[in-house]
């Protein structure tokens, strides 16, 4: 969890995605993920956390869904939503706490 923790105390905003390598949508959100890096570069960071390699992390969380996306900046939980969000609607959240 430390390491968890400085990972998202970031001044640019860190999109969180809690995936699984057998989830459907979860496989959906990758080629958005490397949009939104193409889209936004060093301006937000995007931390991929797969929840059967990182279980306590995950209950901890109370990541109950895949895919759950969290937005975090300076370290602190400012949006969660589970299921696959489009380009455009991650980037227009994200650019909110840029």
């Amino acid at each position: 969890m430390n390491k968890f923790e400085e990972l998202v105390n970031e001044k640019v905003p860190v999109l969180v995605d809690f995936y699984a390598t057998w989830c459907g949508p979860c496989q959906m959100m990758h080629p958005i993920l490397e949009d939104i890096h193409s889209r936004m570069g060093d301006s937000v960071k995007i931390l991929k956390i797969d929840i059967d390699k990182n279980e306590a992390l995950s209950t901890a969380m109370k990541v109950r869904s895949v895919p759950t996306l969290m937005i975090f900046k300076d370290g602190e939980l400012k949006w969660r939503e589970s299921g696959v969000h489009s380009a455009s609607d991650l980037e227009a959240k994200l650019k909110e706490f840029i």
